[in-house]
C-alpha cells in the first residue's frame, strides 16, 4: 500500500538546532515530500529550519520543548488545532517531552501515532521509566539501531512486533569526498588558522559539548600523549555548546591547565562537516554511556576517515574492531591515549586503508535514501493496519 495521495507528515521534534534526531527529522521530511506528500514540523525553531522549508516543508513554530505541564497542555491543544486545520494523516514524536503533547493530541484527532527511540534514556526509578515509556505508546515504534531496539524491548517490555530497527542513514551527496572541492577545506583551514603540516596527526572530535560526549577523556589522553614524550599530534573539537558555556569553560580550563593550547583546539559549530573530516586524520566518537546511534562514528567512515569510538552502544555495530578503527573502554583516558597513539604510528598510508574499509561498509549500511525508504514503508504499514 502505497502513501497515499494527499498524505500529509507532521512531525514534532524540540528543535531544529543540531544533531542526529534533527537531521533524521529534515531527510524524512524531504522524502515525504520527494513521494508526493506534505511535510510539516512542529518545533521550536532552529539553525536547520531554513533548511526544512527549502525542501519545500513547512515549520509549525511552537514551544514543544517546553517541560512545564502546563505548556505540555498548551501544545497538545496547539497540535490538535493543527493537525484538523492541515489534514494531518499521521504524527511522528522524535523526543519525550513533546511526545506527551503529540501523542494526546493524535488520540484526540484519531490519527496514528509513531515514535522514534533515539536515546538511550536512563531509568532508575518508576516515575522515570514511565516517562520514558511515552515513546512506546504509539502504533509503531521506530529504533535508530538494532542496540537500541534491545534497549526498548528489554526496557519496557512491548510486544517485538511493534518495534523496527531503522538506522540513521547519512547523505552520501553531502559526505561524499570526491565532491568537497579544495577551496571548502582550505576555507575552513583559514578559518581555524591552520597550516598544514604532515608531521601532525590531525583527530576530530565532532558532537555538541556535553558531558557525555567524553571531551574531558580526550583532553586528558592528550595531557597522558605529551606525559608519553608524544607531540606529533593535534585535536579538533568541533561542536555547538548549546547554552553550555560553563562546560566550555571547564573544557578550555582543562586545556590551559595541562598546557595543550598548542594540542587542543575548542572551535565551535561548524556548517561544513565533510570538509572537515577531509581536514582530519582519524575522527573520535569518544561517548561516555553508550549511544543509541552516534552520526559521529559514522559521518567520517563515509568520508574515508577511520575511528576510534567507545566500545559502547550502537558503535559496536558501526565501528568493526582494527578493520574500520578501533573500540576502546570509554572514559578511560590512557586506553584511549594508546589507542590514539597506534593510529598515529599506523601512518597515512594504512590509516588510507582502513579509511576505505570503513567507506566502504558505511556506504552499503547507513544510506539516507534506505532509512527514508524504510520510514515510508513503516507509515504505509501503520495506515494499512488502521480501519
Amino acid at each position: 500500500m502505497p502513501l497515499p495521495p494527499d498524505f500529509t507528515l507532521l512531525q514534532v521534534v524540540p528543535e531544529l538546532e543540531t544533531g542526529g534526531a534533527e537531521q533524521t527529522t529534515i531527510d524524512v521530511a524531504r522524502a515525504v515530500i520527494e513521494a508526493g506528500g506534505k511535510a510539516l514540523v512542529a518545533t521550536r525553531g532552529g539553525r536547520m529550519a531554513a533548511r526544512l522549508i527549502a525542501d519545500g516543508g513547512r515549520l509549525a513554530q511552537m514551544p514543544v520543548h517546553a517541560k512545564n505541564p502546563l505548556a505540555v497542555l498548551g501544545n497538545a491543544a496547539r497540535l490538535v488545532e493543527l493537525i484538523q486545520r492541515e489534514a494531518v494523516s499521521l504524527v511522528h514524536a522524535r523526543s519525550r517531552m513533546p511526545a506527551f503533547s503529540a501523542l494526546w493530541a493524535a488520540r484526540a484527532t484519531r490519527k496514528p501515532f509513531v515514535t522514534t527511540y533515539h536515546g538511550i534514556y536512563s531509568a532508575r526509578s518508576s516515575p522515570k521509566r514511565w516517562f520514558n515509556a511515552v515513546m512506546t505508546r504509539g502504533d509503531l515504534v521506530i529504533a535508530n539501531s538494532e542496540y537500541t531496539r534491545r534497549h526498548i524491548l528489554a526496557e519496557h517490555h512491548v510486544d517485538p512486533a511493534k518495534v523496527v530497527a531503522i538506522p540513521r542513514g547519512v547523505d552520501l551527496d553531502r559526505f561524499n569526498p570526491a565532491w568537497v572541492t579544495p577551496d571548502r577545506t582550505e576555507a575552513l583551514r583559514r578559518a581555524w588558522s591552520l597550516a598544514e603540516d604532515g608531521r601532525r596527526t590531525v583527530f576530530l572530535l565532532a558532537g555538541r559539548l556535553s558531558p557525555v560526549k567524553g571531551h574531558a577523556t580526550i583532553i586528558e589522553a592528550a595531557g597522558a600523549l605529551r606525559a608519553r614524550g608524544r607531540d606529533d599530534f593535534l585535536i579538533l573539537v568541533v561542536g555547538d555548546d548549546q547554552g553550555r558555556t560553563g562546560y566550555r569553560e571547564a573544557l578550555a580550563r582543562q586545556i590551559a591547565e595541562g598546557g595543550l593550547s598548542e594540542r587542543v583546539r575548542l572551535l565551535g559549530h561548524c556548517d561544513d562537516m565533510p570538509a572537515a573530516y577531509l581536514i582530519a586524520d582519524v575522527a573520535l566518537a569518544a561517548r561516555t554511556t553508550p549511544e543509541a546511534f552516534g552520526r559521529t562514528a559514522v559521518e567520517p567512515q563515509v568520508m574515508g576517515r577511520p575511528v576510534i569510538a567507545s566500545a559502547c552502544g550502537a558503535q559496536t555495530e558501526t565501528v568493526v574492531d582494527a578493520v574500520t578503527g578501533w573500540l576502546v573502554a570509554p572514559g578511560d583516558a590512557q586506553a584511549w591515549a594508546a589507542a590514539m597513539m597506534r593510529a598515529m604510528d599506523l601512518g597515512p598510508g594504512r590509516r588510507l586503508k582502513m579509511g576505505e574499509a570503513g567507506m566502504n561498509r558505511a556506504r552499503q549500511l547507513y544510506r539516507k535514501d534506505a532509512m527514508c525508504a524504510a520510514t515510508l514503508a513503516a507509515y504505509e504499514r501503520v495506515l494499512e493496519a488502521r480501519p
